[in-house]
């Protein structure tokens, strides 16, 4: 490996790491990611990010600094604004949630909508980039040479004054041509854009030099190139050494189901599943990918909902397991979470979607609602993994789910399928410095844990969702 640092812009957190040759996590931190707020809503505050990587490296010792060969950046797919060729933005740089370009997705027809998922491999929603795009060009005060950089490539471009676009994040964009590699035409023409806001394509294992003034003014070598490595969950999976049949299951503020394959999947089951199809950050490989939008800001919205802080929240959820384990927790009681606090996964994908929660009586308790909420998003992620169409062999669990043990046992369970929670932190972090280093990760070098079924509890939860599953289909197709 070469030393390197890492930036991995998250939808809560920037997690910025230094990793040493022998791939040792050096020194790391985790910042809040900064945003302001336009008259639409929230947008990133470039500035802010960009002083938080100043700062990080600042306060590295300068023979740390010094010995610095590579800088990989990585982060969330679907954000991204307008540059001029000042290298100034000519629009906000736009979050990934944010679904300020809805408006001309609407128009289109169902057939539009389909040739999309062909080309594209996505299914049409607000969530990626190309009605961002369209709606930034409609409002920019000049479109003269603009192009379009995800929050990441605009870093690199802060770094070293060339502009381009990683495959991995191009396939989130809903303008590039999953099977051929390219950027679409026809799909950019859909709605009304022209190809050539987009930047050429540049591999993550391929990096740029530093400018020289950058690397001056941050006290690192000349020497260092800047990779962009890539869509975080994509590249979680190079950090997870994932193998085809075995399924990432990437956890932070979202989470992520992922598969490799040999090609596209864009046929009419494919495309009424909702499953996004995209490029893998090395090799000839593509991926397979789900996203679930409450995931680990469950923590929040249970702090929020039941007034408590996160060291109670955490001692909860260790009694709970306990309780779990010992076979005392009463299930068929507990009080059904349909779990869409942030909007519903596939094959909905209703960002609109609101959580629902059922069957509170005079003696819920606040630990019923939370052993609810676990049970409602193990139950959520096992629906999202049928429409994969196939059981994994394995699958290799990354992010703050990992050391969160009700959680891993209760998918173990309710799946009946072996869980290998990584034991190591920053693991996309470690792909991003493996990709820049051309080198391959063994997942055994992360200390995995298996969280193992019990046959007795499995039957348990499956008679509970059993149960559950006409109430859970009613709350599904209520209102949002």
């Amino acid at each position: 490996m070469l030393s390197t640092l890492t930036v991995d812009i998250g939808t809560t957190s920037v997690k910025l790491c230094l990793f040493g040759e022998d791939a040792s996590l050096l020194v790391s931190a985790r910042p809040a990611t900064p945003v302001v707020r336009d008259e639409l809503g929230q947008v990133y505050d470039v500035e802010a990010l960009h002083r938080l990587v100043r700062e990080f490296v600042g306060g590295l010792p300068p023979a740390r600094r010094s010995g610095i060969r590579r800088i990989a950046l990585t982060g969330v797919g679907e954000s991204g604004g307008l540059v001029g060729p000042d290298g100034a933005l000519a629009s906000p740089m736009i979050l990934w949630h944010d679904h300020r370009g809805a408006a001309h997705l609407e128009r289109l027809s169902t057939q539009q909508r389909s040739r999309l998922y062909r080309i594209t491999g996505l299914p049409v929603n607000g969530n990626y980039a190309l009605s961002k795009v369209a709606w930034a060009l409609e409002h920019a005060q000049s479109v003269e040479g603009v192009v379009w950089l995800n929050v990441v490539e605009h870093l690199a471009l802060v770094l070293t004054g060339e502009c381009w676009a990683e495959p991995s994040l191009a396939s989130r964009t809903m303008a590039l041509d999953v099977g051929a590699g390219s950027w679409s035409a026809e799909a950019c023409a859909t709605l009304g854009v022209d190809p050539g806001v987009f930047p050429a394509l540049r591999p993550a294992t391929s990096g740029v030099p530093i400018r020289s003034a950058v690397a001056d003014a941050l006290g690192l070598s000349r020497d260092v190139e800047v990779h962009v490595a890539g869509h975080d969950h994509m590249v979680g999976a190079i950090g997870a050494g994932l193998d085809r049949g075995e399924l990432l299951n990437s956890t932070g503020t979202t989470e992520g189901l992922l598969l490799l394959t040999g090609s596209p999947w864009l046929d009419d089951e494919a495309e009424a599943s909702k499953l996004a199809n995209g490029r893998a950050c090395a090799g000839a490989e593509f991926t397979l990918f789900a996203s679930i939008p409450t995931g680990g800001s469950a923590f929040a919205t249970l702090q929020s909902m039941l007034a408590i802080d996160e060291a109670s929240l955490t001692a909860c959820v260790e009694s709970l397991h306990r309780r779990y384990l010992a076979g005392e927790a009463e299930l068929q009681g507990t009080p059904l979470v349909l779990p869409r606090f942030r909007g519903s996964p596939p094959p909905t994908k209703d960002g609109s979607a609101r959580g629902i929660v059922a069957g509170i009586g005079d003696d819920t308790t606040a630990e019923d609602i939370v052993l609810g909420c676990f049970l409602g998003l193990v139950l959520q992620y096992a629906e999202v993994l049928d429409l994969f169409g196939t059981r994994p062999e394995r699958i290799k669990v990354i992010g703050p789910a990992a050391r969160n043990d009700l959680w891993m046992q209760l998918k173990a369970d309710l799946l009946g399928v072996p869980l290998s929670a990584s034991g190591a932190d920053e693991v996309v972090s470690r792909g991003a410095q493996a990709l820049a280093s051309g080198a391959s990760l063994d997942w055994a070098a992360h200390h995995p844990v298996d969280v193992v079924p019990d046959p007795a509890r499995h039957d348990r939860l499956r008679s509970w969702a059993e149960h559950v599953l006409p109430l859970w289909r009613h709350l599904q197709e209520g209102p949002s």
